[in-house]
């Protein structure tokens, strides 16, 4: 896949195409996608900033552990925003977390590159903006060994990931396009077939045999891995360094010049939040499986799930924008949208001003996307 190891400029002009079919087969569709798990305001201790509420966003997911973990009643997240209280949301998938940033129905969402880069097309750059790094890495294609022999056995055979237009849904799409494999973006048919599931249906669909793998992040990828499937591909092989986004911090505009402050307690609370899992993974581990349990319908995660998906996930600050900009050729390549001018989409200043506070390396790549 050599296509991901180049650098690649974003064409100027933005075209969104299949808007129109993206958004009748459930793209970006909160309704469909939104868990039971949104939590009422909560206010910790301490001044109120310059708004008395903030709604965030993020997944239940391990790539999202940052949030999952900094948002907790004691989180760091929380702390850093005092009297300001936080109000949840959790989405499946990016795309719905995307939509809500457009309605105002969040002001802050955790979410991955492809969703950010899909609405920010949308809006012509006038929705949202990309503040801070989160994680890397957790995302594989996993298959069922006895129904896939290999990279070269992907033809005629089912593959799920959890929305249409989420990162792995174009991870997925982009590589079967590179070994030759023609599917259609928007209802998965072709010389593979690519259906999109919620992340918590996956498992069953891959027990029942309705699928033969799936492209996942974590820890999705590890439950089918400890339900008998195995890894076919680790994404991250196909990126230089190992290294590429999947979860980054992205504010409304709107919130970001009104709540300024608002939005450096929450950038403020994720590089303490990121440094707090680095150095205490065990700790981590047990918060993170203790919040995802006292969601609706939730429960704790073996240990055999837990462990091997928090190795595979790396949690930093930098939102590695360079692998935003390869993904971005992937979404065009995909067919899911034409060429996108992604100028503006990144904001740093207040990651920045953070990371200086914390005596911590600036991020100076922006790949050339930053406001200008």
């Amino acid at each position: 896949m050599a296509r991901l190891r180049r650098r690649l400029t974003v064409s100027a002009a933005v075209t969104p195409l299949l808007l129109a079919a993206l958004t009748a087969c459930g793209y970006g569709s909160a309704a469909d996608d939104t868990d039971d798990g949104s939590a009422q305001p909560a206010a910790g201790s301490g001044e109120v900033l310059s708004t008395e509420e903030v709604s965030i966003g993020y997944f239940a997911n391990i790539t999202h552990a940052t949030a999952v973990v900094g948002l907790a009643d004691d989180g760091l997240i929380r702390q850093e925003l005092g009297g300001t209280a936080a109000a949840t949301q959790i989405f499946n998938a990016g795309p719905s977390a995307i939509e809500a940033i457009n309605s105002g129905d969040v002001d802050l969402t955790f979410v991955g590159p492809n969703p950010a880069i899909n609405g920010y097309a949308q809006s012509g750059g006038q929705n949202l903006r990309i503040v801070s790094g989160a994680a890397s890495g957790g995302a594989s294609l996993v298959v069922n060994p006895d129904e896939v022999s290999g990279l070269d056995d992907l033809a005629g055979k089912t593959f799920a990931t959890p929305q249409l237009g989420n990162t792995q849904d174009v991870a997925l799409l982009s590589y079967l396009a590179e070994r030759g494999l023609e599917v259609d973006p928007v209802d998965g048919s072709g010389d593979a077939t690519v259906l999109r599931i919620p992340n918590a249906e996956i498992p069953a669909a891959f027990e029942s045999g309705d699928i033969d793998g799936a492209w996942v992040p974590e820890p999705t990828a590890a439950t089918l891995l400890d339900r008998g499937a195995e890894t076919l591909l680790d994404e991250g092989e196909l990126w230089e360094n190992g290294q590429y986004v999947v979860t980054h911090l992205v504010a409304s505009q709107s919130f970001l010049e009104e709540h300024p402050d608002v939005v450096e307690a929450v950038v403020r609370g994720v590089v303490r939040t990121n440094a707090w899992l680095n150095e205490h993974p065990d700790e981590a581990k047990t918060t993170f499986n203790a919040e995802i349990a006292a969601l609706p319908g939730g429960s704790e995660l073996p240990a055999e799930v837990l462990d091997p998906a928090f190795e595979h996930v790396e949690f930093l600050n930098d939102p590695l924008a360079p692998t935003l900009k390869v993904s971005a050729e992937h979404t065009v390549e995909s067919g899911l949208l034409e060429a996108v001018d992604l100028t503006g989409i990144y904001d740093l200043s207040i990651l920045n001003t953070v990371l200086k506070q914390e005596n911590l390396p600036e991020i100076t790549n922006d790949a050339g996307l930053g406001v200008q």
